[in-house]
């Protein structure tokens, strides 16, 4: 398998998962890194600066799929329906 096609495959792979999966996936990778997850991920929702996401496993090019305003309102979906 050449490299276009693994990449298409990868985003093949992001283009499936949940929301929650993919905001897993991105507290995971900045817990692993060291950075205090729940605030790296809010400064990345309110500004938009994919440097807040740490590329380790991915993880800024992953969120990178998700529109911000997408990620808000499940967010807020969940906390309410819980």
């Amino acid at each position: 398998m050449d490299r276009q096609t693994r990449m298409y495959d990868n985003f093949d792979k992001i283009e499936q998962r949940t929301i929650e999966e993919i905001l897993n996936i991105v507290y995971d990778a900045l817990e692993e890194r060291g950075y205090n997850a729940i605030d790296q991920m809010v400064g990345y929702i309110l500004s938009g600066d994919p440097s807040y996401i740490t590329s380790h496993n991915n993880a800024r090019n992953i969120i990178g799929h998700i529109e911000r305003d997408d990620l808000v309102e499940e967010l807020i979906k969940s906390y309410l329906n819980k």
